[in-house]
């Protein structure tokens, strides 16, 4: 009897004990830390939201699940890690810098923006802005690492001394610059307000700049922004339909180079190697024009600086935030 009493207790005990722990887990896996303010070097074993409005700033932070900023909201992180992806809704901001993200990064329809330095990230979206007013911007900067696809639909797209292991794919963006940059895949720059500048970049795949107005720039000496070298591109290189100058500048080209229906035709200096020759109307320069003078195109950084310390400044009077 003591024997059958004792294997009943130990029976009803296990159960119990396999009840709160499928409880336990069930609660941590909707738990949502909220985050107003500044928070430290503590890690969030949970999702993190920043509500409508508010202003977050993170120094090395450990996040174990994923990220929403919320309407009007800003997430600033310094040094900091996301296990998970980070979600940004309409005028919400993201800002980080030496950190890194294991999910993807999504910019909604009507988002501010986005301004990544040496962040470690995997695909980044920035959806079409729609019926929204706001016209967001991407900048992924210093030394960043994107694993996977870089997508835009609107704003300014900034690449700068950043490594991209899948494509770039930009259309009706208001510009697509890439500089000191290496692309694994394809880059496709598709009805650009105002156009594309590659600079001592890299790309892997084919490369296409069409319906882009403005002009297109590959290399130095163009009209559209700063640049000291050219790039290599390992396959083709197609730029069509373009309104406004487009210029070929110390590029090696390893495939051929197709330009079609460019409003002028484009310009191909000779110091251009193009391994699988020209097809289409083009021209030489008799001599170099005047360049672009240096300095980031478009608004987006003034932007990220202005938001940057309005969202700073909004965190700090918050306090302490209670992760």
């Amino acid at each position: 009897m003591a024997r059958r009493t004792a294997s009943a207790l130990a029976t009803l005990s296990a159960i119990v004990t396999a009840s709160v722990m499928f409880t336990a887990q069930n609660a941590n896996a909707d738990l949502v830390m909220y985050c107003i303010g500044s928070g430290g070097p503590v890690t969030v074993p949970s999702d993190l939201y920043v509500p409508a409005g508010e202003s977050c700033s993170l120094d090395r932070t450990t996040i174990t699940g994923n990220v929403r900023v919320a309407a009007g909201a800003n997430l600033i992180v310094k040094g900091g890690t996301i296990n998970g992806e980070v979600r940004v809704a309409s005028d919400g901001y993201l800002d980080t810098t030496d950190t890194r993200i294991d999910g993807e990064v999504n910019l909604a329809a009507g988002g501010f923006g986005i301004y990544m330095r040496n962040t470690d990230t995997g695909r980044v979206v920035v959806a079409p802005k729609g019926s929204a007013t706001i016209a967001g911007f991407l900048f992924v900067e210093q030394g960043s690492k994107v694993d996977g696809n870089i997508q835009a639909g609107v704003g300014e797209v900034h690449v700068a001394d950043t490594e991209v292991t899948g494509n770039i794919s930009t259309s009706a963006a208001d510009y697509t610059d890439l500089h000191g940059s290496f692309v694994d895949g394809t880059v496709s720059v598709l009805n650009n307000a105002t156009g594309s500048v590659v600079c001592g970049s890299a790309v892997q795949g084919k490369a296409t700049f069409a319906g882009n107005q403005g002009g297109v720039q590959l290399g130095p000496n163009g009209g559209l922004d700063s640049c000291a070298s050219g790039g290599y591109f390992a396959r083709d290189v197609v730029i069509s339909n373009t309104t406004g100058r487009s210029s070929l500048d110390d590029n090696i080209v390893n495939g051929k180079l197709e330009l079609t229906a460019n409003n002028p035709a484009s310009e191909v200096a000779t110091n251009n190697r193009i391994r699988g020759g020209i097809v289409g109307d083009h021209s030489t320069p008799a001599a170099a024009r005047a360049a672009a003078a240096a300095g980031t195109r478009g608004t987006g950084l003034q932007r990220s600086q202005a938001r940057l310390a309005a969202a700073t400044g909004e965190a700090a009077v918050s306090g302490k935030a209670r992760l």
